[in-house]
């Protein structure tokens, strides 16, 4: 069986970090949710049983300031 070209797989893992990191964006976005319904303990318990690293959880949750900006 042929292999894909290089450009072909490029492409594909592209889509695939695309879809992993919009998917840790809308679990950070709930976790962020969740802090302001609950409190930041109930947030950092939800991100950290999501597998979300914690440098991303303190960042988020401890200084909205740094926060990417959503575009």
């Amino acid at each position: 069986m042929k292999q894909a070209p290089a450009i072909l797989r490029s492409v594909a893992a592209g889509m695939a970090e695309e879809r992993t990191d919009n998917d840790q964006r809308s679990v950070v976005d709930d976790g962020i949710a969740v802090q302001f319904s609950a409190n930041t303990m109930s947030a950092v318990e939800y991100l950290r049983s999501r597998n979300v690293g914690r440098a991303v959880i303190e960042r988020v949750l401890l200084e909205p300031a740094r926060r990417r900006s959503r575009q």
